[in-house]
């Protein structure tokens, strides 16, 4: 049985550092709006629809894109900088995710994601969504997962705070780290950036 709660962690940002891992951004599952540089480090929303082929991995109609790096065992961390933006969200995707169509930012449909909204409206888009009262906004989140243990938490690096928690999970298939254009949204870690400029949200709820 999966259990989401707010609260809960296994340790602080600093800690899972030894976790980090390099994550470069797929060019095959990225929306056709989505302008990936060759480093696969950054990404713009473009204003003109780009001609691709209609792969099955390919995000059709909610405008994100995947890591390319999976994982289907062990512990990975990464960081996102989401400084000054007012919409994000951000999390893990498993590998058999729909990818046409609207999308449902749920467990049950193989996304584990935290997302902000109209700048102050944080959630973790839960089975049963729970809305976040976070003291301060953060300007960088880290993501830690375990696939063993079922769990993955969202972390404000800067105050090393849990942001939220989604434990007991039941991890089958590989994990991908997933990121979510929308209004300006710019990412970065260690290991990438990128710069998400947002379309209709309603095609990723």
């Amino acid at each position: 049985m999966r259990r989401e709660a707010q609260g809960r962690g296994l340790s602080s940002p600093q800690g899972l550092q030894q976790f980090a891992v390099d994550v470069t951004l797929d060019p095959d599952t990225a929306h056709p709006n989505l302008i990936l540089s060759d480093d696969g480090k950054q990404v713009i929303h473009g204003d003109v629809w780009k001609n691709l082929p209609d792969k099955p991995e390919r995000f059709s109609d909610c405008v994100s894109v995947l890591g390319k790096q999976s994982f289907s065992s062990g512990r990975f961390y990464f960081e996102v900088q989401v400084k000054g933006k007012t919409e994000w969200d951000l999390g893990v995707a498993r590998e058999s995710v729909n990818r046409k169509g609207k999308i449902t930012l749920r467990p049950r449909y193989g996304y584990w994601t935290v997302w902000l909204r109209n700048g102050n409206k944080y959630r973790a888009n839960a089975d049963s969504p729970v809305d976040l009262s976070l003291k301060s906004g953060p300007e960088n989140v880290g993501v830690f997962v375990d696939y063993e243990e079922g769990l993955v938490s969202f972390y404000d690096v800067d105050v090393a705070a849990l942001i939220y928690s989604f434990t007991g999970c039941c991890f089958t298939e590989k994990l991908y780290p997933k990121r979510y254009r929308y209004s300006g949204l710019s990412l970065s870690s260690q290991s990438m950036q990128a710069t998400l400029l947002g379309t209709d949200s309603s095609l990723c709820k």
